[in-house]
């Protein structure tokens, strides 16, 4: 369960400046749908199940985090960094992952269809892309 509601991220969010610090919080099962999280340092956060449909995570810093079964459709992860993250049955539909780095990313049952992928870095993941 989350550590926050909604409206505590929001108002940290806005408080927080331009690059937001949110590591190794327990962000599961959140709507975070449309949030702007560019260049948010998500690392090692817990966002298993959580709706970031239609957010802002261009540039942002997932390295280690649990996405499984969150709900990224229409999300912008242009550039960002999901190295070793664990996007297990995430839904990544229509979601812009230009440029974005994937290295030892589990992808396992991952749905990744009409996503942007030019220029991404899919090297040594985990399930099929």
């Amino acid at each position: 369960m989350a550590e926050v509601t909604r409206k505590e991220l929001v108002l940290a969010l806005v408080s927080a400046g331009d690059r937001p610090r949110l590591r190794n919080l327990d962000l599961s099962a959140l709507d975070m749908s449309g949030l702007s999280l560019s260049h948010a340092d998500l690392t090692g956060a817990n966002l298993s199940s959580t709706d970031l449909s239609g957010a802002l995570l261009d540039g942002a810093n997932l390295n280690g985090a649990n996405l499984s079964g969150a709900n990224l459709n229409g999300a912008q992860l242009s550039n960002a960094d999901l190295q070793g993250a664990s996007l297990v049955s995430a839904h990544l539909v229509a979601a812009d992952l230009s440029r974005a780095n994937f290295t030892e990313a589990d992808l396992s049952g991952a749905n990744l269809t009409d996503a942007i992928t030019e220029g991404t870095n899919f090297s040594k993941t985990t399930g099929k892309i």
